[in-house]
């Protein structure tokens, strides 16, 4: 296992990533949501959701725990996986950043559990759950970089301009 894959920045829509899986910022439900989540459930269409409905019925009856990761087929998504992690809400009040660290981790270990040898993140918890992007970037960044892993290359996907800069700080 290499210790650190290529990390690509590109702004731009994770559904129309060619790799081999794609992270979900999935809410625990499992069963679609709003943002990345949604559009992740529209372009992959049905099957995505039927597998995660054999989760829920199954090891997953109370939804995936926060910092977790779950792989299931990428339906018609460019991709042959992808794979689901839910991270925390942001609070002001309590360190979570531990569990959106996980949310990395995790999917990489699912990643390298399926074969997967490049793997498209979205910038997790930064939008509807609040993170603040600058240290959502640098967890992400810094978990990924120290995460053993045999995929080759990491790809973080950026919705927008503001996301983008961040990251590309946080890679220095």
């Amino acid at each position: 296992m290499s210790t650190e894959p290529d990390l690509v920045l590109v702004r731009g829509d994770i559904t129309e990533q060619r790799v081999d899986a794609i992270v979900n910022a999935a809410n625990s439900s499992l069963l679609g949501g709003g943002g990345v989540d949604g559009a992740i459930h529209r372009r992959g269409g049905p099957a995505v959701l039927e597998e995660c409905r054999k989760l829920r019925a199954g090891h997953y009856g109370r939804g995936l725990p926060t910092g977790r990761a779950v792989a299931t087929t990428a339906g018609r998504l460019d991709a042959q996986w992808v794979i689901h992690t839910v991270g925390p809400v942001w609070s002001r009040e309590e360190d979570r950043s531990e569990q959106l660290a996980s949310c990395y981790r995790e999917s990489l270990r699912v990643a390298d559990e399926q074969g997967a040898r490049t793997v498209a993140f979205p910038a997790i918890s930064t939008g509807i759950y609040g993170w603040p992007i600058d240290d959502g970037a640098r967890i992400a960044i810094g978990t990924v970089r120290a995460t053993a892993t045999a995929v080759e290359e990491v790809r973080f996907v950026l919705f927008d301009a503001t996301a983008y800069a961040a990251f590309e700080s946080a890679l220095g």
